[in-house]
């Protein structure tokens, strides 16, 4: 299975996308989609929306995971990353997609397996986790893809319980 994580972003949208391999996790891609702050939201809006569907093209992910907001200081920020948040999860469902959503202490909790976690254990423990050689570099790719391994976790952890169910 072929999951597609995204750390939402008018300015600096991550993206991760994993392979879930029988007791293995590989990275097949990462990186961001970044939008000059001097274009009008609904250019920045489209240029999130074509690069996104660029990545759904290449990998042909079966699920998307988004993290999802959670608190900004700046009421601002909150509505802008709410309008690219939208803008993806409709590309996701658009393209067919299964789509699932996290919070980040979710996230946190699934990668570290502690919902506090600061930044930086998050991402040593997504380095870790993929056999990666390096922290991925910029936060919102490395964000991106906890959001991946979170999904991949909740999915194999939802599978295992149903097959403890029958």
């Amino acid at each position: 299975m072929i999951i597609l994580g995204v750390d939402p972003g008018t300015a600096t949208t991550g993206f991760g996308v994993i392979e879930s391999q029988i007791n293995k996790l590989k990275v097949l891609d990462f990186g961001c989609i970044e939008t000059d702050k001097n274009l009008d939201m609904p250019e920045r809006l489209n240029l999130i929306a074509k690069e996104l569907q660029q990545v759904i093209k290449k990998h042909k992910p079966q699920v998307m995971a988004v993290e999802e907001l959670f608190f900004f200081k700046n009421n601002k920020t909150i509505i802008t990353v709410g309008q690219a948040r939208g803008v993806i999860l409709f590309i996701g469902k658009n393209q067919g997609l299964e789509i699932c959503e996290y919070t980040p202490l979710q996230v946190k909790q699934a990668v570290v397996g502690y919902g506090r976690a600061e930044k930086k254990q998050v991402q040593q423990m997504v380095k870790s986790i993929l056999g990666l050689k390096e922290i991925p570099k910029p936060d919102d790719a490395a964000d991106a893809l906890a959001v991946a391994v979170c999904c991949e976790s909740s999915i194999k952890f939802a599978k295992a319980v149903q097959g403890g169910a029958k």
